[in-house]
């Protein structure tokens, strides 16, 4: 089956859970409104359904290739990828002024979703467009905004990170990328750069790279990391493009998954170009500040591919629920005449419902934290706005950590239930698992992402934001209990008891944080699960407390809430259920963890 975009649970979430309402009356997003969202997205499904979802296949089965430097993307992605940027979706979130739609993160957050879901290595493209776009508008100048946004922004050139080189991966003190000044305010870079996804292709007039390298007289580690734009051919004065710079693609990778992206080995200084021995680029900023402008690429790619962990997870599901429609197979347990689809089977039932609940609680998760960002930015008071950016800088690293590890986990629950059959290739459920498989792993592992939020997120603030967090979740449970109906009075339960276990962790962080460091980083990776688990929980109790208003209201959409407190009851039962046990894990787990000495392994 393909794609079809799961336009009312976005919506509902988007107004009942992320305040559009609220978002549509703040400065420069009037135009916001839930009408506004509802169109765009409808006009994005239809889009991505007809035009990119096709093409998810194909390309698994002829993936880039590769020719003396020069790749070729799948057939129909170059068209593909001519009529995104013509129908203006790279510039949904952008500004205005540079020709982008200047709309909220909430509403290109689902965007996100929906191109993810239909295509992830195409959505790749695009997903480091953004980050190379938000780089350059936060700390390019005046002259590299000129040159290069407008054209960014109308997807007529695509934007590139590029961090790993061989000896340096996750350690970025390691770069040794050179870059050496002309004396008339550009460089030469010199240096290997690997896994830069879509770091050469045919599919933009111009391939705009943002490099991390050093001056020469730059300190060693991360304090003497710079910046720079160094394009593939080389800009003119007017916007015309002049000489091929001297950026070559040596390879592409042969991956798991994701096999239509091409992943390249990019080769600066190599004499490849028109322009003689050196890449030639311009600083980003200032200089020795590299890595913190690098960042900013950084946190949008990791909410990104957040989104893409819940955008595969969606696509994994529907292709399991069709399947499960479809075949038939064995009898039911409790008596039939004759064989049965399998969804009648409780076990078929009970896996199609994790991966539905563990979806949406992601989704509305990530929505959440999209509609921070968007207070963060916007909110008249400064005061106001600090809180939501710590907020904001709290969950993400949830949203990609916890997000893209449960992806995993329900496309291959959806393999589990197309038995034998999703083990073969031809049924395509094969595809979602091994594409879900790279998302844990790049833009920051899910053990880098959890560092992150027990010491920076966590420990910093000494577990202020991580409690106003589960305060309000305890709000949520209050009212789920005092609304007397027996599915939310359940969930009421199972969130106060996440909520208790998920406040003993904080608090273990936060006392053990310098005493015994590697105690608490012996359990981040399980203390992001935790905080996962309990605020998708919360979001779900809070779905389930706005379907019970509509049902009282008479809605006449009575499958669709009544649906959405199952669910929510489905996740405080079997998901919730978990967070005691991941707290003691989190509190206790350390000594065994660290027991076996490193030679005994």
């Amino acid at each position: 089956m393909s794609y079809v975009a799961p336009l009312k649970d976005m919506l509902f979430v988007m107004q009942e859970l992320a305040g559009l309402d609220r978002i549509s009356e703040l400065p420069d997003c009037e135009d916001a409104t839930f009408e506004t969202a509802q169109a765009v997205l409808e006009e994005n499904a239809r889009f991505v359904e007809s035009v990119v979802a096709p093409l998810n296949w194909s390309g698994d089965l002829e993936p880039a290739r590769w020719n003396d430097g020069v790749v070729t993307t799948t057939k129909g992605f170059k068209e593909a990828f001519a009529a995104f940027g013509q129908a203006g979706w790279q510039g949904i979130q952008h500004e205005t002024a540079y020709g982008g739609q200047g709309l909220p993160k909430l509403i290109a957050a689902a965007c996100q979703e929906m191109l993810n879901s239909a295509n992830l290595s195409f959505a790749l493209c695009p997903l480091l467009t953004d980050g190379a776009i938000e780089a350059l508008m936060t700390a390019g100048s005046d002259a590299q905004k000129a040159t290069y946004l407008a054209a960014l922004i109308a997807g007529r050139w695509t934007g590139t990170m590029n961090l790993t080189e061989p000896q340096a991966g996750s350690d970025l003190a390691m770069v040794r990328s050179r870059a050496v000044p002309e004396g008339d305010g550009t460089y030469r870079l010199f240096g290997q750069k690997i896994f830069i996804t879509f770091g050469e292709h045919d599919m933009a007039e111009n391939i705009v790279h943002l490099v991390l390298a050093r001056t020469p007289e730059a300190p060693e580690g991360v304090k003497g990391i710079s910046l720079f734009v160094v394009p593939k051919w080389l800009v003119k004065s007017d916007g015309s493009l002049g000489p091929r710079n001297d950026v070559y693609c040596a390879s592409i990778e042969h991956k798991l998954g994701i096999k239509a992206s091409p992943t390249a080995v990019l080769l600066f200084g190599d004499d490849h170009g028109e322009v003689g021995p050196g890449a030639i680029g311009t600083l980003v900023g200032e200089e020795n500040r590299g890595l913190e402008y690098m960042f900013i690429m950084m946190n949008a790619a990791r909410f990104a591919v957040g989104m893409q962990g819940i955008a595969l997870a969606e696509r994994a599901y529907q292709k399991a629920v069709a399947f499960a429609r479809e075949r038939v197979q064995g009898r039911d347990v409790a008596g039939s005449s004759g064989p049965v689809s399998i969804i009648n089977h409780p076990d078929v039932r009970r896996m199609l419902m994790s991966m539905r609940a563990q979806t949406e609680a992601a989704r509305a998760l990530a929505y959440v934290t999209a509609a921070a960002y968007d207070h963060a930015h916007h909110e008249p008071d400064a005061a106001v706005r600090r809180v939501h950016q710590a907020r904001y800088e709290y969950l993400v690293p949830i949203v990609k950590g916890w997000s893209t590890e449960l992806s995993i986990d329900v496309a291959s629950t959806g393999v589990q239930i197309h038995g034998g059959m999703g083990f073969i290739e031809e049924t395509g459920a094969a595809q979602y698992y091994r594409d879900a498989r790279i998302l844990t792993i790049y833009e920051g592992t899910t053990a880098i992402q959890a560092n992150d939020l027990v010491s920076r997120k966590t420990a910093r603030d000494g577990g202020a934001t991580a409690r106003a967090l589960l305060a309000e979740a305890e709000a949520t449970a209050l009212a789920l209990s005092n609304s007397g109906q027996a599915d939310l009075v359940a969930i009421a339960q199972a969130l106060r008891s996440a909520c208790s276990a998920m406040g003993a962790a904080v608090v273990f962080v936060v006392e053990h944080y310098r005493s015994d460091i590697r105690a608490v980083f012996a359990g981040s990776v399980i203390y992001l699960k935790l905080a996962g688990i309990t605020l998708g929980g919360w979001q779900l109790g809070r779905a389930a407390l706005a379907s019970s208003q509509h049902l009282e209201a008479a809605s006449t959409d009575t499958v669709f809430h009544t649906t959405k407190i199952a669910t929510a009851r489905f996740y405080a039962e079997h998901y919730l259920a978990q967070a005691e046990g991941l707290a003691r894990s989190i509190e206790h787990g350390a000594a065994s963890t660290l027991a076996v000495s490193s030679d005994a392994f």
